[in-house]
């Protein structure tokens, strides 16, 4: 049986979380075309006759501009040594940039880990000549010839082939997991980013970045589940847009959550929320971590 760690790893919004939805065939993490979308590790277990996947999804990788940001680097960072294999997912329907380079010569760079190129979006492009420069310019980031799949994370071409892929590079061993456990995400955690990414497709500029969800109080019963979080921004004023004209847009984001919740745990979600403002709570060390920004051990 092939079993082990494989870490996806690439630049913002080259869909590493939509790929592992994926791959897993169901929503355990949330996917946006915003920035930081992902901010934490995140591991999807896929279990299958021949063997067991773990997948670690990881923040996009890209130069930090505060706490925050360097939080998000480590988390990239800290899921590549204990890997036995990593996705290095790039968007294929553009050539190679710095900070794909970047990510090759700072992390991927001397590694003994093998590494997959996975060349994502390439069904965006129709230009097959323009498809074959793009990838070339990825192989030349790379001394050595490593293995490639193309595929569409969205539509899930050529998911099998990646799957075979992976499974001919994992070591034999045991499962690392139950055949029926899915994701070490808990409830609270699932509520917090399903918020989140509620928050991230109806609103715009800064106000994705600057906002963080806290789960006050999460009480589970038979019929019901009543869930109470506080949305935390950095201003008054991106206060004002997410409660929204007489609280229509924080209400909108609320059902929206609140119904994808009852989805997850089949049954009926009573759902509350607040905002609050905590200025500057990305560059404070004290507040990340008290927002469960805690550094990779």
């Amino acid at each position: 049986m092939k079993c082990g760690f494989v870490t996806i790893l690439g630049r913002p919004n080259v869909g590493k979380s939509t790929l592992l939805n994926q791959m897993l065939g169901q929503k355990i993490v949330i996917a946006t075309d915003k920035a930081q979308t992902t901010r934490k590790r995140i591991k999807g277990v896929l279990t299958e006759e021949c063997g067991q996947i773990v997948f670690v999804d990881t923040p996009g990788v890209h130069r930090p501009l505060d706490k925050l940001g360097e939080f998000l680097l480590d988390e990239a960072k800290v899921a590549v040594p204990d890997a036995d294999l990593i996705l290095f997912l790039v968007d294929g329907s553009e050539p190679a940039g710095k900070g794909d380079k970047w990510i090759v010569e700072n992390i991927l760079k001397d590694i003994k880990i093998p590494v997959i190129l996975v060349m994502n979006k390439v069904d965006k492009v129709k230009n097959t000549q323009k498809i074959e420069e793009n990838l070339m310019s990825y192989k030349t980031l790379f001394k050595e010839n490593i293995p490639l799949v193309r595929i569409s994370a969205k539509t899930g071409r050529n998911k099998d082939t990646l799957l075979d892929n992976i499974f001919k590079k994992l070591p034999e061993g045991e499962m690392l997991y139950p055949a029926d456990i899915v994701t070490e995400e808990n409830m609270r955690g699932i509520a917090e980013e399903i918020i989140r990414e509620k928050i991230l497709i109806h609103t715009e500029d800064e106000i994705p970045h600057s906002v963080v969800i806290k789960i006050d109080k999460y009480e589970e019963c038979v019929d019901i589940d009543r869930i109470y979080a506080i949305i935390y921004c950095e201003q008054k004023s991106q206060k004002g847009i997410l409660i929204g004209k007489g609280g229509a847009l924080l209400k909108k984001i609320g059902t929206e959550a609140r119904q994808e919740l009852e989805e997850i745990v089949e049954k009926k979600v009573y759902l509350n929320l607040e905002v609050k403002v905590e200025k500057d709570w990305r560059k404070k060390e004290k507040l990340l971590k008290n927002f469960g920004f805690k550094s990779p051990d």
